[in-house]
């Protein structure tokens, strides 16, 4: 059977996930986009935005276009690729707007394609649109986006993704304020250099995370969710940050924090019982603010990309 069309839904992601500044993410279970890709008999790719359609549709300048580009160069296959792209997850959000697009894009054209590449080579084409959007080769959204769950990219030269266990009942809030953060200038304020006394926690940090996502131990869990180097400097992008991570952790979350490069901010939870209380607090503290936000409640996204229809012909 020769596949001609899939569908596939391509999840947010929160990277960083605290303490671990370009080296972790997650995946949401229940926000995400939505992408159709489609051969034609054209050679080349073309992009169709569905929503969102100040972004750029030319393949050269768009993040799922670069990807799928690197990819048919690769392969080289007697038709073109028609991509549909519906975005569930706002650009500038935080959420790895842009790593769903790129994951997407290399995960759906592999499916189309019979699937010639393994997960970590699907994650170096996605890093390609990454760089594109942000100006660096980062992996800690479309890691997750691809493999689901946490992931740690211990390495991205030579790529070194090593997928993290969690708790089964382990769940997220996340309140997006409805303005646009760049990842590009989000990265610009940040320091240049630190001290080793705080490069030291910061380790420690990251460490004692990764083991109590191995041990489902939340108390270490929420012990390390800690930044004492990102967090402060892009705290102050977001509106009534302070506020919105005191109101999670009264609430009961096991520790509060920027999704990505913001301006959401994620709290875990050790249930979705909690988690629906946090996201409420949160909301709470900007209800009546004249800032227009969205919010979610999800557990992790444990598979990430995945077809969600697919056509074949007979």
């Amino acid at each position: 059977m020769d596949m001609k069309e899939v569908t596939i839904f391509s999840p947010a992601t929160v990277a960083n996930v605290s303490c671990a500044f370009d080296i972790m993410g997650f995946a949401v279970e229940k926000a995400g986009d939505r992408m159709v890709f489609r051969k034609i008999s054209e050679k080349g790719i073309r992009i169709k935005m569905k929503n969102y359609r100040e972004l750029p549709s030319e393949p050269e300048q768009n993040v799922a276009g670069v990807v799928a580009l690197a990819i048919i160069e690769k392969i080289k296959p007697d038709f073109g690729i028609l991509i549909e792209i519906e975005k569930g997850i706002l650009p500038g959000s935080g959420m790895g707007s842009s790593g769903a697009s790129a994951g997407g894009a290399a995960f759906g054209i592999n499916q189309l394609l019979g699937e010639p590449f393994e997960k970590d080579e699907l994650v170096q084409f996605a890093m390609l649109g990454e760089a594109l959007a942000s100006g660096v080769k980062h992996a800690d959204n479309v890691a997750p986006n691809l493999f689901g769950g946490f992931t740690l990219v211990r390495s991205t030269w030579p790529l070194d993704v090593v997928p993290l266990t969690s708790p089964e009942t382990l769940s997220v809030s996340l309140i997006h304020p409805l303005i646009e953060v760049k990842t590009k200038n989000a990265r610009n304020i940040l320091k240049k250099s630190l001290l080793m006394k705080d490069a030291i926690t910061q380790w420690g940090n990251v460490a004692g995370l990764v083991t109590g996502l191995l041990t489902n131990d939340f108390g270490l869990i929420s012990r390390s969710m800690h930044d004492g180097i990102v967090e402060p400097v892009r705290a102050m992008l977001i509106p009534m940050f302070a506020d919105l991570k005191q109101a999670a952790l009264d609430a009961g979350a096991l520790g509060c924090s920027i999704s990505g490069s913001g301006p959401s901010v994620f709290a875990l939870s050790e249930n979705l019982s909690v988690a629906e209380k946090v996201t409420q607090a949160m909301r709470d503290v900007y209800t009546g603010l004249d800032v227009p936000f969205e919010t979610f409640t999800s557990g992790i996204g444990k598979q990430g990309c995945r077809v969600v229809d697919e056509n074949y012909e007979k």
